[in-house]
């Protein structure tokens, strides 16, 4: 949530959802003492895993990411909307336990999902390396039991044409000691007919093991479940009243797809769910800003079942009993004067090393040094940030010696390998130095050469790209003040409902991460060029 909506919020003693906006799904959501912490889904983007802290549930900061180095995660290679599916965050005996599946495939019924489990004593780490888990299922989630046990619970993938893929829900013992799974799995939870079931997370309370769990996929039929038994290992009994929480039935809610929560409780007994949603731009239309994180108050009686009023995501729900705790605003512009990129950026499928990130060579600027082309999923060079707003803007300025055609850098609205518009500095056969513009639709590449511009000898080129809601537009400034590219382009095609394709039943690419706004370079001949980037402005409008 930005700082002008979170003060506006507190002055209205409400929450204003989502919390977290752009792409941050899947959230898990963790108080250790008066510290809470969310962790969210990230794909395919490096840092893996995104930290935000707060204090009092409104005001929320970028801790960054977790999984920072191909030691902790590597994703060379991975498909779009693959990797880091689902993250779980819990504390035991002094440390932080994050649990996360690394996804490599979704097709023909395979997932190939292996789980890791790393630690830390310090959420800002170092992290332990990781312990390889199973890999039965995706949405891997620990859960402490009073008597000092630990358990592993996943949901169960079943390949076997034919059958239910998501198998129901399934727990394994992990013993801390010796960081390892022990005993056999078992099934406990086979869902409800909303199907689909995944996301397990359990809670203990009054007696009873609360079982919470996302089903109805992730989209339009998303819903949280919750189910309980007076045994960890059940039978579990689905609340006879209904999803927990559910957008199905109401197209008018602003708030879509909710599911996938988490639950907290505050220091004053008061209860949270943090869960997913989705902002359609029209009514279950397109969500160019993804899947975002919400919070809702649950009303959880002695003995009884939780509640959220109506069972439907609201705009807006009361704070908790907790002083007002809000933190230093961001500045809109980074003049790229750390030795490594702010909590704000991500990179993609890379971690941001010195060898294509340089942030030193040149004080105050970035320098990115070219990487694949835009399908290439070892070395692409692409330093990006979330979409947080249907109005937004990124800008720059740039300066790039081209060599030749195979040599690009620019500014970027992305969404994945097959979607994204692109307007670059190149070098043109006759030797001119030009601007231009790229477009890729579902992999089919469109050239506008009507709009290619001849740079002269202008050495800085400012660029910048802007949402407008379903629009998209380039401007570019060449030291005589902004001139827009005369074209606009459809900026709902950067989103998770136009990214997926079905083809016979079986997913042929999915869409989990919503758009972004970034810097890219391409040096498609390996013969080292890179570009320096002054400054980089985020602007929500």
């Amino acid at each position: 949530m930005s700082t002008e909506f979170a003060e506006v919020a507190t002055a209205t003693g409400s929450i204003r959802n989502p919390i977290l906006t752009g792409f941050h799904p899947d959230p898990s959501i963790l108080r250790v003492g008066d510290d809470y912490y969310l962790a969210t889904s990230t794909f395919e983007w490096y840092p893996g895993v995104r930290l935000h802290h707060s204090r009092d549930l409104v005001h929320w900061r970028a801790l960054g990411g977790v999984l920072t180095e191909r030691r902790l995660l590597d994703l060379s290679g991975s498909g779009d909307s693959n990797g880091v599916w689902a993250p779980d965050l819990t504390y035991a005996d002094g440390l932080f336990y994050l649990v996360y599946s690394d996804v490599a495939s979704f097709a023909s019924g395979y997932w190939d999902p292996q789980n890791y489990l790393i630690t830390a004593t310090d959420i800002n780490g170092p992290w332990s390396d990781p312990v390889p888990l199973h890999a039965h299922g995706f949405d891997a989630a620990l859960f402490h039991d009073d008597d000092g046990s630990s358990w592993l619970l996943a949901m169960s993938a079943d390949w076997r044409p034919g059958r239910d893929r998501f198998g129901g829900i399934e727990i394994q013992r992990y013993d801390r000691a010796s960081r390892r799974l022990v005993g056999k799995a078992r099934l406990i939870f086979d869902g409800t007919d909303a199907g689909l079931t995944e996301g397990p997370h359990v809670y203990k309370r009054d007696g009873w093991y609360y079982l919470l769990t996302a089903e109805g996929g992730t989209s339009w039929e998303h819903q949280v479940t919750i189910a309980r038994s007076r045994s960890l290992f059940g039978p579990y009994q689905p609340d006879p009243d209904g999803p927990l929480l559910t957008s199905v039935g109401r197209p008018e809610l602003r708030l879509q797809k909710a599911g996938h929560g988490s639950l907290v409780q505050t220091q004053t007994g008061q209860w949270y769910l943090a869960h997913l949603v989705g902002r359609p731009y029209t009514p279950l239309g397109n969500c160019v800003l993804g899947r975002e994180t919400a919070i809702q108050q649950v009303d959880w009686p002695v003995d009884g079942w939780p509640t959220i009023p109506g069972g439907h995501p609201a705009d807006e729900v009361a704070m908790p009993d907790l002083p007002a705790h809000p933190w230093p605003e961001e500045p809109a512009t980074d003049h790229f004067d750390a030795r490594e990129l702010g909590t704000d950026w991500s990179t993609l499928r890379r971690p941001a090393t010195p060898d294509w990130v340089d942030l030193t060579s040149r004080p105050s600027h970035l320098r990115i040094f070219g990487g694949q082309s835009p399908v290439g999923r070892q070395r692409p060079s692409l330093v990006a940030r979330r979409v947080g707003a249907t109005h937004c803007s990124l800008e720059t300025v740039l300066e790039f010696d081209p060599a030749d055609h195979r040599q690009l850098a620019g500014i970027t609205g992305y969404y994945n390998t097959a979607n994204w518009y692109y307007a670059y500095v190149t070098r043109a056969d006759d030797g001119r130095r030009t601007l231009e513009v790229l477009s890729c639709d579902g992999g089919r590449l469109t050239a506008y050469p009507e709009l290619s511009r001849d740079l002269g000898a202008v050495g800085r080129v400012g660029l910048r790209v802007t949402f407008d809601g379903p629009t998209l537009r380039f401007d570019y400034h060449l030291g005589d003040g902004w001139s827009g590219v005369p074209t606009e382009f459809d900026a709902t095609t950067l989103s998770d409902e136009h990214a997926a394709i079905v083809v016979d039943g079986e997913p042929a690419a999915w869409g989990f991460t919503g758009a972004f706004l970034g810097l890219w370079v391409q040096d498609l001949g390996a013969d080292g060029a890179y570009a320096d980037f002054d400054y980089a402005t985020y602007l929500e409008h």
